[in-house]
């Protein structure tokens, strides 16, 4: 199964801006450890970063029939973009909203999210371990998938053989 991992806005300066708020680790970190994690797991793995946020709306639809599922940080378009909000919508697929910090810690404008209605869960404000828990949370995701989709093929051939 594969995973898209989507990284929005200025997520590319992580381990340079704001350490206090985002912490000294830098993406490409970040993205080394999941990148593991989807290897021990048989897992396919991609990453995109764009700060543009038509660039994001266009890698997210790219994964329809291409991804089983998607982790993104919206990162600042979470509290403003309509267009990602639909894209996520209209691809029908697995997506994890990770967020470094805890938003509803931070200005009164970062705490409303434009995503998170549109996405199967959050994790929101573990730092740099809250991709860790995503991939977690989607291969519990695929299980559940799987599991279904062998009972539905166990139905369909107990009612072939009636």
């Amino acid at each position: 199964m594969k995973i898209v991992v989507i990284q929005g806005p200025n997520l590319n300066m992580l381990g340079v801006r704001e350490q206090q708020v985002y912490g000294p680790m830098r993406l490409e970190q970040i993205h080394a450890q999941m990148k593991e994690v989807a290897t021990q797991n048989g897992l396919e793995i991609e990453f995109y970063q764009s700060n543009l946020e038509g660039e994001i709306v266009d890698r997210i639809q790219e994964c329809y029939g291409d991804a089983d599922g998607i982790i993104i940080n919206p990162a600042a378009y979470t509290h403003t973009s309509i267009a990602i909000r639909d894209a996520i919508s209209a691809v029908n697929l697995p997506t994890i909203e990770v967020h470094i910090s805890n938003i509803y810690r931070r200005e009164e404008f970062r705490q409303k999210s434009m995503t998170a209605a549109v996405c199967t869960s959050s994790v929101i404000g573990f730092g740099p371990f809250g991709y860790h828990l995503a991939m977690v949370g989607m291969m519990q995701i695929f299980s559940e998938i799987n599991a279904m989709r062998q009972a539905q093929a166990a139905a369909a051939q107990g009612s072939e053989g009636a």
